[in-house]
């Protein structure tokens, strides 16, 4: 079980390897710059029809030539560099395994990965992604309508790193009489947080890559305590702020405001931090009861008057009983990329906000609210940040029907996401790039996956890799990579095949390993060749129960405790759905007998929920779906869906490359094509797995054609905790 770490077993190849690439990248890069050039994106094409003239038109005519003479010159090179680079390849590792040790910082702010510990009974639970990031080399991804692949790939990157990162948010109720607390309930405790981070990406600002979170006050306009338009709260009185006004709750009609009054501010009462008053201290203010006050009676409160009861009322929403809100979010990481403060994006409006992912964050560690008042830690008070954000929910969770576990469509890569299947990363820049950014939040990634070259006497030429990387924050134990023999047409060129991988996620109280199995794959994609499709599947499931035997063997000479399977999990682009017509054999394949997918009803049927995953290339610059939270709103919308997502083709409808517009009767949510399958086969016997909550993330939104999708799932022994 030995990883390779590097491409070459040997100093002398990895030198001749970088020696002959030299000599081909030039030529390399001179012909991808100049089918680039030919080959414009929609908003590239908007840009020109609204201005032929442009400064972009005029490069396009100066440079296209210029490409052409200069790749001419560099072809003698690219010959030589090809001959020693060519022969390398057969001798090439099938992958790279890449460990990158935490540092103090992201020790301590808990991005250091997961550590093994004791496996208890109660078990763990797991997040698993797989997402298509179209990282071809420039000139193929226009194809998709994508271009300039290397600041996508540090884009997907950071907003992966930024998205599963960004604070868990766990709620605990203490009261006897309110055992549940409500999105409004919740956003209303919250308001004074604000957060400037992946959860806050808005695509008409401007931020910095290295600077401090924009921390300027605003008035404040809305409730901390009641959702907007309660009629019964003094706050929302439009002038409760106003001293001596008539229309305060608790004073007569030309009554002077008195000190003692919670909702008018003087110099003596009002704090920095009191989502009702701005300035001075508040002793009497019901919102800033300390111990001694919390013994009293509350007879300032607005709501309760005079007569209220030493103990204040469940009911009353400045008198909180029993909720405890823990938030906790990581610092960003203080290096910044060398290159990427030069980054600029063409079309602003199209990319949506990235800088905002990056910028600082507040860690907010613990909120509490006590019985009749409200206290947090030291390390993190209420005045430090302004009060009139609420923060913002990921998600819409929604449980359909008799369905067991939650599912949603969220604009953010789950928090404390595990394991990350990613296809199409065929750039070798973007590989080393994505890497980088991959690893200040995943310590062990699998990269460079595939071979180039001849595989044997009869197959043909792979000019791409398999584009698979395996990104997790478990230890991999053992790894194995398998080509697909059978790839036809444009497909064939790239090695397209299958990563398994072993990680290690905890140890038995009989110091047993407790390991997980992965299989991530990227399927053929030419439509119509099912049967090429099928024999892949056929080949992944004989592969995996090879790699699962041969990885559970012990060394030679060695006794080890037979390993405790925790999960089987694949994930990755099947090329395939289950509501086509055209898909029929594969939706009947065996795999879906061994695996278990959390979408689907049978052949044939996906579940009213599922979403398609695959975008229609030509809108995806339209401002509707710029940005991952506009293009959450267009996919939890019908007409939205109809717009943007790629549908299964109908026997009535003439080919387009657009399907906007169009009137005729679309089949399901569209072409679900990136799939997370589960097996329980080979679990321990009483262990069980239970899917807690399945997503279709829209962070990615403008840099892929590709919703992610994940998926959380918890294991269990069955065991009573001794």
């Amino acid at each position: 079980m030995v990883l390779h770490v590097t491409p070459y077993s040997g100093a002398c190849l990895h030198f001749l390897d970088g020696l002959s690439w030299s000599l081909v990248f030039p030529c390399y890069w001179l012909l991808d710059r100049l089918l680039a050039s030919c080959v414009p994106t929609s908003l590239e094409k908007r840009q020109r029809s609204q201005d032929p003239c442009s400064f972009l038109t005029l490069c396009v005519l100066i440079s296209a030539p210029l490409y052409l003479l200069l790749l001419f010159a560099s072809l003698p090179f690219a010959l030589l560099g090809f001959i020693i680079w060519a022969p390398l390849q057969a001798v090439r590792q099938p992958y790279l395994y890449t460990y990158h040790r935490p540092d103090k910082h992201q020790a301590e702010e808990g991005q250091a990965g997961v550590g093994i510990g004791e496996w208890r009974p109660q078990g763990r639970s797991f997040c698993f992604c797989s997402a298509n990031v179209c990282l071809l080399p420039d000139s193929l991804a226009r194809f998709n309508n994508l271009s300039d692949t290397h600041r996508r790939a540090r884009e997907v990157g950071k907003r992966i790193r930024n998205g599963a990162s960004r604070p868990q948010i766990k709620i605990y109720i203490d009261s006897p009489t309110n055992t549940s607390i409500s999105a409004v309930s919740f956003s209303s405790l919250s308001t004074g947080f604000r957060r400037t981070s992946s959860l806050d990406q808005r695509p008409d600002q401007t931020h910095t890559t290295n600077g401090p979170a924009d921390t300027e006050t605003e008035p404040l306009t809305e409730c901390p305590i009641h959702p907007p338009g309660a009629t019964d709260c003094p706050v929302h009185s439009s002038s409760a702020g106003d001293q001596g006004s008539s229309d305060c709750p608790l004073h007569s009609d030309g009554a002077d405001a008195t000190k003692d009054c919670p909702l008018h501010t003087t110099e003596t009462n009002g704090a920095s931090d009191c989502p009702v008053h701005t300035t001075g201290e508040a002793h009497d203010c019901p919102m800033h009861s300390n111990g001694a006050q919390n013994a009293q009676s509350h007879h300032d409160c607005p709501m309760h008057g005079e007569a209220v009861q030493p103990k204040p009322s469940p009911d009353c929403p400045l008198h909180t009983s029993g909720v405890k809100i823990s938030i906790s979010a990581p610092e960003p990481d203080p290096e910044e990329e060398e290159a990427e403060t030069g980054n600029h994006r063409t079309g602003e409006q199209a990319m949506g906000d990235t800088g905002s992912m990056t910028a600082s964050r507040e860690s907010l560690t613990r909120y509490h609210a006590g019985d009749g008042g409200i206290g947090i830690s030291s390390n993190n008070t209420l005045s430090h940040v302004p009060r009139t954000s609420v923060l913002k929910r990921p998600g819409r969770k929604r449980r359909h029907g008799d369905e067991t576990f939650d599912h949603e469509i969220s604009a953010f890569f789950p928090a404390n996401l595990d394991f990350l299947a990613l296809q199409e990363v065929f750039d070798h820049g973007s590989v080393t790039r994505l890497r980088r950014q991959l690893h200040r939040y995943f310590p062990y990634v699998l990269s460079d996956v595939g071979q180039y070259g001849w595989k044997g006497c009869c197959s043909r030429f792979k000019f791409l890799n398999s584009g698979l990387i395996l990104a997790s924050r478990y230890p991999i134990i053992d790894a194995r990579y398998e080509c697909y023999p059978n790839g036809r047409g444009e497909d064939a060129l790239a090695a397209k095949g299958v990563l398994f991988a072993k990680v290690h996620v905890g140890t038995s109280h009989q110091e047993q390993r407790v390991v997980g199995y992965l299989t991530c794959t990227h399927l053929h994609a030419i439509e119509g060749d099912a049967s090429v499709r099928c024999e892949q599947l056929d080949l992944l499931l004989q592969w995996g129960a090879e790699f699962r035997q041969t990885s559970s063997q012990p060394p030679e000479g060695e006794k080890v405790l037979e390993d405790l399977v925790a999960f089987d999990v694949i994930l990755g682009d099947l090329n395939f759905d289950n509501c086509s017509s055209e898909d029929k054999l594969e939706q009947q394949h065996a795999l879906f007998t061994q695996y278990k997918d959390p979408c689907r009803l049978g052949p044939g049927e996906d579940k009213p929920w599922a979403l398609g995953t695959l975008l229609d290339p030509s809108g995806l610059y339209d401002d509707e779906v710029s940005s991952p939270e506009s293009l959450q709103k267009v996919m939890e919308n019908e007409e939205g869906r109809k717009e943007y997502l790629v549908f299964p083709p109908s026997k009535s409808q003439c080919p387009a490359n657009s399907q906007k517009g169009r009137k005729i009767p679309l089949k399901g949510n569209g072409r679900r094509i990136d799939y997370i399958l589960y097996s329980d086969e080979h679990l321990q016997q009483d262990w069980k797995q239970e899917v807690e909550e399945f997503s279709f993330v829209t962070q990615l939104a403008g840099i892929t054609d590709h919703l992610s999708v994940a998926m959380r799932m918890a294991v269990c022994t069955g065991e009573e905790e001794p």
